[in-house]
């Protein structure tokens, strides 16, 4: 992938080619703030301070070892001497976690092991736009210095999206400051330039949100996952018509979001639109509703921000026998329970699909044991009623969230907890309810944030498996509180 050619540590003899390549095509402010946007990306918890300075150091040295000359060694000297910077205790730039594994090897495979290092996705973005007066305060001060901030602040909050569009949309909004902050009638200038971005600005943050989700789940969890929302948005919908939906946005993902094209999520998303349109827009009159916005991209955030419908009151499902599970050659048996599953269960997908994982994995390996009819009568049973007991627990923790406002959640919510736990003092019941309502807020959703909510859901299950158990748990209230709250 192109943007590799950037990082510090991909630094053969080749790579160096590609790297002077690009500093001559670009010219070195545009490789500088190409620079920017790429280690603001790969160093999303680092400061801006410790950012900005090895991007100063990469730029120097790429200057110089790529001067006509410049010494034959001038490059692995100088990005050897940066990898041995990076490792030292009072580093000036930004680390990754495993940096200190990294820091153990020598040489070339101590900077192609810290090229190979990446942060999870940023699942909740903290930038926010400053007003107009203050971009243009910030932008008349110091312009290089107001750029590097908003790349930096901007790139590191969404660098899941694809690099190509990521740097297209930071271009085009540093434009739109330079013309604004420069106009006689700034206030009609940022109006009519905005809404000439717009498009861009939602593509560019859609797609974040997207390959943030496809990273943290990988290809086939992801598959799983778009299933599940589908199915419950579209409970009344057939199998057919919603898993090649599942597998075309999986497969547009693995594409685009580690894609070098300019166009791959501008081409791909609306095409999918349609194929939704095709499918779902009789199934369900939101789907229907969504389906008159104007452009594909505002049909595809209105999709996609649609909450589940009410499930199906069917007959309970049953797990998929010995027979279909282990035809290696066939998912559909599993792909329609998941299905029938999922539109009969009034669960955020992020507790779906950590309770089917074990399940289904407990199946399959079955399935490679000596006798699988066996190990499916025995486990059968169980697994039901493990998977059974979990989501009725995920049921119990967001309860009432999506049909409330959140402060009327939170009023049931305190009604809720106080008849469960009527010895429990008013200040710390404000406290559980803070507690369980900002986790409600995060992760009793649709399109929850799969990491953060894969680990706070075991807590929250055991936690008020704890507190709803028996009256005498009372007195243990208080330190339950403290050491999960702190």
């Amino acid at each position: 992938m192109w943007e590799n050619t950037l990082y510090l540590y991909m630094c053969r003899d080749y790579e160096k080619d590609k790297v002077c390549k690009e500093l001559s095509n670009l010219g070195k402010d545009d490789f500088r703030s190409l620079s920017m946007v790429l280690y603001s990306r790969k160093f999303p918890s680092g400061t801006f301070e410790q950012v900005r300075k090895l991007v100063e150091e990469v730029v120097s040295l790429t200057e110089d070892c790529c001067a006509e000359e410049a010494d034959p060694q001038c490059y692995d000297n100088r990005t050897s001497a940066l990898s041995v910077k990076s490792c030292e205790s009072d580093s000036p730039f930004p680390v990754h976690p495993g940096t200190e594994e990294c820091c153990t090897k020598e040489g070339l495979e101590r900077k192609l092991c810290m090229a190979t290092l990446k942060h999870q996705p940023q699942e909740f973005p903290t930038y926010v736009e400053p007003t107009n007066d203050e971009i243009c305060e910030a932008f008349r001060k110091d312009p290089k210095e107001f750029a590097d901030q908003f790349i930096y602040e901007y790139s590191s909050n969404y660098g899941q999206a694809p690099l190509p569009l990521l740097v297209n949309y930071v271009k085009s909004y540093l434009s739109m400051v330079g013309s604004c902050c420069t106009s006689s009638r700034p206030i009609e200038c940022f109006l009519k330039e905005r809404i000439q971005i717009k498009h861009l600005s939602l593509l560019t943050t859609m797609s974040n949100r997207l390959c943030s989700q496809h990273v943290a789940y990988g290809k086939d969890k992801s598959r799983l996952s778009h299933l599940i929302k589908l199915a419950q948005k579209a409970p009344t919908a057939d199998l057919e018509d919603v898993l090649p939906l599942a597998e075309d946005v999986t497969n547009i993902l693995s594409k685009c979001c580690e894609s070098a094209s300019e166009d791959c999520m501008a081409k791909e998303l609306p095409e999918h639109t349609v194929k939704i349109c095709d499918n779902l827009s009789t199934k369900n009159s939101k789907f229907e509703d969504c389906c008159q916005e104007k452009t594909p991209m505002d049909i595809f955030v209105c999709t996609y921000f649609m909450p589940a419908a009410q499930p199906l009151k069917l007959q309970a499902v049953e797990l998929p026998t010995e027979k279909d599970m282990c035809n290696k050659g066939n998912t559909k048996a599993k792909d329609q329970y998941i299905f029938e599953l999922s539109r009969r269960t009034h669960i955020p997908e992020v507790f779906l699909s950590k309770a089917l994982e074990p399940t289904l994995k407990s199946l399959e390996e079955c399935c490679d044991s000596g006798d699988y009819t066996a190990c499916f009568l025995a486990k059968g049973p169980l697994l039901k009623k493990e998977l059974s007991s979990f989501i009725e627990k995920g049921q119990e923790l967001c309860a009432d969230y999506s049909e409330n406002t959140f402060t009327e959640y939170k009023k049931k919510l305190a009604e809720r907890l106080r008849a469960k736990l009527p010895d429990t003092t008013p200040t710390d019941l404000a406290k559980l309810v803070d507690k369980h309502s900002d986790f409600a807020s995060k992760c009793c959703y649709i399109n929850s944030p799969p990491l953060y909510c894969d680990s706070e859901v075991g807590a929250f299950n055991s936690l008020f498996t704890i507190l709803y158990s028996k009256n005498t748990i009372q007195l243990l209230i208080p330190f339950l509180l403290l050491s999960y709250l702190y």
